[in-house]
């Protein structure tokens, strides 16, 4: 898919969708993608790996534990994900996905912005949750994008929770007055000419 098609959601005409597995990994050899691992159990943790295929520089670091998240906390997000990652599908012509027990593929750029999500909720109030979900839905995906790497850096990881990034993500996304001021801030980082936080093409293969 082309720059300025993927940033418009379209595809040009006659252009057949690629075929894709869950939420819009490319169906190729070893793609970098995100796994969101749901058990049978309704007790059971739902885990959510990037995988970095055949970008990782070893077998030792092809998988990267990023959360293991309660259910209860899981169920009080995953609908309106699905939504929201469904739409973005289907404005780039891709078929759309659902949440099943087993392993659920997510693309890397939707995996990050979930994981952006799930880390804001991992140790908060439930009665906040829902307040999390709307601000996380009134950020832009490359907003997302910026504060997964920026997290990634330094609290990426299934034992770094309610630390560093990962707790300003709770409070941030918890709260309406923070969630406006983080927003600003980011999109003041993204407006920099600086080429680590070029944007890049959703949903071209890597």
């Amino acid at each position: 898919m082309s720059s300025s098609a993927a940033r418009s959601g379209k595809k040009g005409a006659g252009t057949k969708s690629p075929a894709t597995l869950g939420f819009g990994v490319p169906a190729t050899s070893d793609p970098h993608h995100f796994r969101v691992e749901i058990p049978r159990a309704n007790t059971g943790k739902i885990h959510i790996t990037e995988r970095l295929g055949l970008q990782a520089l070893s077998d030792e670091h092809a998988v990267i534990d990023r959360i293991l998240l309660e259910r209860p906390r899981w169920t009080a997000i995953r609908g309106e994900v699905q939504r929201a990652f469904n739409a973005r599908l289907k404005g780039h012509g891709l078929k759309t996905s659902a949440w099943k027990v087993g392993d659920n593929p997510v693309d890397r750029l939707l995996g990050k912005e979930l994981c952006v999500l799930a880390w804001a909720v991992e140790h908060m109030d439930m009665d906040r949750i829902p307040v999390a979900v709307r601000n996380w839905l009134a950020m832009r995906p490359e907003e997302r994008w910026w504060l997964f790497a920026m997290t990634a850096m330094s609290t990426g990881g299934v034992r770094d929770g309610d630390r560093g990034w990962r707790l300003a993500l709770k409070h941030a996304l918890g709260d309406v007055a923070q969630s406006e001021q983080l927003a600003t801030s980011t999109r003041k980082q993204l407006t920099r000419n600086d080429p680590d936080l070029a944007i890049p093409d959703l949903f071209d293969p890597q």
